[in-house]
């Protein structure tokens, strides 16, 4: 797994999911958000970390009974203990939320242990308890059935499906209040770096724009006194 710098990490923590997306479009990636998966909990904070994965198929009565869980090497149980603190642990769940992907007491062991979010493109039972950990959670609706009754666990850490997203071990996990998104691992350090750049420019816009000065020329900044604007209100503000 690629190691995510803790530089790159806390620039990724003070940009948008949106910047992101727009930054990623300018490389030709155009399907890293995830869909239809929300915040649980938008109160947690923003979300960065590496992807740890975990692979569902259609569930099978004979084979997903409750009894599977005494198994200490069950894939559910397994990811949860073994998801590296730091990490986010992505449940591929086939966009069905007829199922839990995970309940109250799977989603506080992974805060215990330092994980730094969970997501998935299913739904979590205990969802209001969930809502009040500390943990960024993201999730599709909640669900109230164990996981067994659609889910199989299959796979830990292989390339998955999440949201209409593919999501490879590593690849750096970006969430806010408006949702999930994906920077391939390689990517994750330039990307951060411009991302920084085009939220500072953004911030100085947005307080241009409350001031009542029109777009025009300044977003996208084609009269050069908007760059020359910008250069004083960056030394001003020290960013």
């Amino acid at each position: 797994m690629t190691k995510l710098s803790p530089q790159t990490r806390d620039k990724l923590k003070t940009v948008s999911t949106a910047t992101l997306t727009t930054c990623l479009f300018k490389r030709g990636l155009r399907n890293q958000f995830l869909q239809e998966v929300h915040p649980l909990n938008p109160q947690a904070g923003p979300m960065v970390g590496e992807a740890y994965t975990l692979r569902n198929i259609p569930a099978r009565e004979d084979l997903d009974q409750l009894n599977v869980y005494r198994d200490h090497d069950h894939p559910q149980r397994k990811a949860v203990e073994e998801c590296p603190a730091g990490a986010v642990l992505v449940i591929d769940s086939r966009k069905d939320a007829r199922a839990a992907s995970a309940g109250g007491i799977l989603v506080t062991r992974l805060m215990q242990r330092g994980v730094a979010g969970v997501v998935t493109d299913g739904g979590f039972r205990d969802s209001p308890e969930i809502a009040g950990l500390a943990i960024p959670a993201y999730h599709s609706c909640p669900s109230a059935p164990t996981s067994l009754t659609r889910h199989h666990a299959v796979d830990i850490n292989l390339p998955i499906g999440c949201g209409d997203v593919a999501i490879f071990p590593g690849d750096v996990m970006v969430g806010d209040a408006e949702g999930v998104v994906v920077v391939p691992a390689h990517l994750a350090d330039e990307i951060a770096a411009e991302a920084v750049e085009m939220t500072a420019f953004e911030d100085f816009v947005t307080e241009e724009v409350k001031k009542g000065r029109s777009i025009l020329g300044l977003y996208p900044p084609t009269d050069p006194q908007s760059l020359t604007d910008f250069a004083t209100w960056r030394k001003a503000r020290g960013r």
